[in-house]
């Protein structure tokens, strides 16, 4: 369905949507209205123009058909990670929108790109269905924006997509959606569970950095891959610069790649890095919501301690598992960070917000980093 799709040979999922968080019952009759199985407030209760455009289609984004994610004008320009997020199994298709005759500036490998005022970051959040057992194509859910006002402050604004699969609406109040994935496995084991779509705050507490909310994803280490570019295949980093979206960057060659941590060809400790990096490291880090833990998880971090080898951690509760060091060399069972990663309970589950699934192989991954270190 989608163009340039990138989803784990993995997992193939087959999506059941089968209802929506909010109980009908509970909810008055003048303060929401249906769309298509889905609620959103009306205008009378929300002042659309402070926040966004009612509908994804306004910002024109894409052609029609919406949900085939084709953009509209070169301006609008896709991109993959090296590393991505994980999201309870979720793929993604990202895209950049420059406004018209402006690029972006390149700081450093790690840091993102300074982007001009305009720039909206898209993010579509989706399943792939090729078994067919629930629905004839692959699904998207949600797709969050992220814009840079005329005060050069970043926001953020999530869509929710129609059950027709036709339109994308803003929706300000986050919403559970009940799924049901299917691993295509020799048992073809079922996993029920809600996606959580967060409301128009909840982004803040992982892309806040100083106190300023932020994009996390599109560095030159992440964005140091191949794309599929108008039929083409090129670098993307060697497009920007090509079509000059991109400034300050001499050299793709002088760009240090990011690992991707499903590489299995890459070692076991620069892909567990990789892996702390995406998930863990935009709030464990000098500059995050996490600084006060002193645990530093930056893939550049070379001090082994901030990594959390033998460290304690600064608040001990519910979330330490009565365990004494977030690492323990040699072994995961008594290492905290893993203990955190594999529960999904309020106060234990990290990342805190955007999981609702164990992330199985990257479990078994920092599982085995940890196993293979050595005093």
């Amino acid at each position: 369905m989608f163009r340039n799709s990138c989803v784990s040979s993995l997992l193939i999922f087959s999506l059941l949507i089968i209802s929506c968080q909010k109980n009908e019952k509970t909810i008055k009759k003048d303060e929401y209205i249906s769309i298509s199985g889905l609620l959103t407030a009306k205008d009378t209760v929300t002042n659309y123009d402070e926040i966004g455009l009612k509908k994804l289609s306004d910002y024109g984004f894409f052609n029609q058909p919406l949900n085939q994610l084709i953009p509209a004008t070169r301006q609008v320009v896709p991109y993959e990670l090296n590393s991505p997020l994980f999201t309870d199994y979720a793929s993604k298709k990202r895209f950049i929108s420059f406004p018209e005759g402006t690029s972006a500036k390149y700081k450093s490998d790690e840091a993102v790109l300074t982007f001009p005022t305009g720039t909206i970051i898209i993010k579509n959040f989706y399943y792939k269905n090729e078994d067919l057992k629930t629905t004839k194509s692959d699904v998207i859910i949600e797709t969050r924006l992220l814009i840079k006002d005329e005060k050069n402050k970043w926001k953020t604004i999530p869509y929710i997509w129609n059950e027709e699969q036709t339109e994308a609406y803003l929706y300000i109040l986050g919403k559970d959606i009940d799924l049901v994935l299917e691993k295509n496995t020799e048992r073809k084991e079922k996993v029920t569970f809600k996606y959580s779509v967060p409301n128009i705050n909840m982004c803040k507490n992982c892309h806040v950095k100083n106190q300023d909310l932020v994009p996390l994803g599109p560095t030159p280490r992440q964005m140091h891959r191949d794309n599929l570019f108008e039929k083409e295949t090129k670098n993307q980093l060697a497009y920007l610069k090509e079509n000059n979206f991109i400034e300050g960057l001499s050299s793709v060659s002088v760009v240090k790649k990011l690992p991707n941590y499903q590489d299995k060809s890459k070692t076991i400790t620069n892909r567990a890095r990789a892996y702390l990096d995406v998930n863990c490291a935009h709030c464990h880090q000098e500059k995050g919501s996490a600084k006060t833990s002193g645990l530093h998880l930056m893939y550049q971090e070379e001090n082994y301690y901030k990594i959390g080898v033998n460290k304690p951690p600064v608040a001990a509760g519910k979330g330490s598992g009565n365990l004494a060091f977030d690492i323990v060399v040699g072994k995961p069972n008594e290492s905290i960070l893993l203990y955190r990663m594999k529960h999904l309970e309020p106060d234990i589950v990290m990342p805190e917000i955007g999981k609702n699934l164990v992330h199985k192989e990257g479990v078994k991954l920092i599982e085995d980093w940890i196993a293979s270190m050595e005093e």
